[in-house]
């Protein structure tokens, strides 16, 4: 589903990603590992069209993505693709419901279907009885639960993530491990994830190890 040939990148002098192919099947939970300045955060970024390789191919569903220009790149990232992040980056001023709801409004889904979508996935995710609360009433691992749910809410081809325990103690990391796979079971999303945990890296279906730039 997702084909990534040769991608190579460089920042400056220094080749941090220096020819990596991967291909990624639906359902299929992906972890990537490797020493802090491996390139691990930036391939994923390249992945998720948030950065531009230097040079190779990337599609997602048979889409050539590095043929699109910049507006289709966004409508790709929107519909096609969730991003979540170490820190739950959600808006203060909204409340749980809202937050997740935000991508579907982007991608023009109407205010009712996005709501209805949105409180199937709180419900997934245990939180029914926090739809109203802000992120700020919100604990660490709850705030990262909103957060998958609002990568989740336009049914996206491929959710990329980037250390998402990694702000988390351990009983609450376990959790978001336990969800990841639960997800993969009721929904068959598909996931491509960066972390640090050896123990929720062996858990993946597979796990690449960047070293010296290459897989």
């Amino acid at each position: 589903m997702l084909v990534a040939k040769n991608i190579i990148k460089s920042f400056g002098a220094i080749k941090v990603l220096k020819g990596i192919s991967l291909r990624v099947s639906k359902g299929e939970v992906v972890s990537i590992v490797g020493a802090s300045g491996a390139g691990k955060s930036t391939l994923l970024q390249i992945l998720g069209t948030i950065d531009k390789a230097d040079d190779g191919e990337l599609s997602l569903m048979d889409k050539n993505l590095l043929s699109l220009n910049d507006k289709d790149l966004s409508e790709v990232r929107n519909k096609m693709m969730g991003f979540v992040f170490q820190f739950h980056h959600l808006l203060p001023e909204f409340t749980a419901l809202e937050n997740i709801c935000i991508p579907a409004f982007i991608a023009g889904t109407n205010k009712k279907e996005a709501a209805k979508k949105a409180h199937e996935l709180l419900s997934i995710m245990d939180l029914s009885n926090r739809e109203t609360h802000k992120p700020s009433a919100l604990s660490g691992g709850e705030q990262q639960r909103v957060a998958i749910a609002r990568a989740l809410i336009n049914n996206p081809a491929v959710i990329f993530a980037d250390e998402p325990s990694g702000n988390l103690d351990s009983e609450s990391s376990d959790k978001l491990h336990q969800l990841i796979f639960q997800l993969r079971e009721k929904l068959e999303q598909t996931f491509v994830i960066v972390t640090h945990n050896k123990e929720f890296a062996d858990m993946a279906d597979r796990k690449l190890e960047i070293v010296d730039g290459l897989i």
